[in-house]
């Protein structure tokens, strides 16, 4: 697919841009626009640095996001937000330890009638 990005035509394919991102770690933290390609999320502009060999400075993140979603890849904003891990399920040994009622509340300072 012919993309435009910093005012030149390049014709990419899905593929080929998996290709040459392949061995090239994501640059962390990532802050900014990022994108999904092959289950890493990459910064937009690492990724239109690599596809287009200009410095980053010579596109802006805009171009190379819309390239990148009309080639299929998932682009989001800001990097999503990573699941929240699940609440650890209370062992049987702090179900015993907890105690509850009347006899567990602190009376201290009161007057009990």
């Amino acid at each position: 697919m012919r993309c435009v990005i910093a005012r030149y035509p390049f014709d990419l394919t899905k593929s080929e841009v998996e290709e040459m991102l392949k061995g090239i770690r994501p640059e962390q933290p990532v802050t900014g626009p990022c994108a999904v390609i092959s289950r890493k999320l990459y910064p937009v502009k690492q990724v239109g640095e690599v596809i287009t060999k200009q410095d980053r400075r010579d596109f802006t993140a805009f171009e190379v996001t819309r390239a990148l979603t009309r080639l299929g890849f998932t682009c989001h904003e800001t990097p999503p937000a990573p699941p929240a891990p699940a609440p650890a399920a209370p062992s049987a040994d702090s179900a015993d330890s907890t105690d509850s009622g009347p006899e567990s509340t602190s009376y201290i300072g009161t007057t009990l009638g």
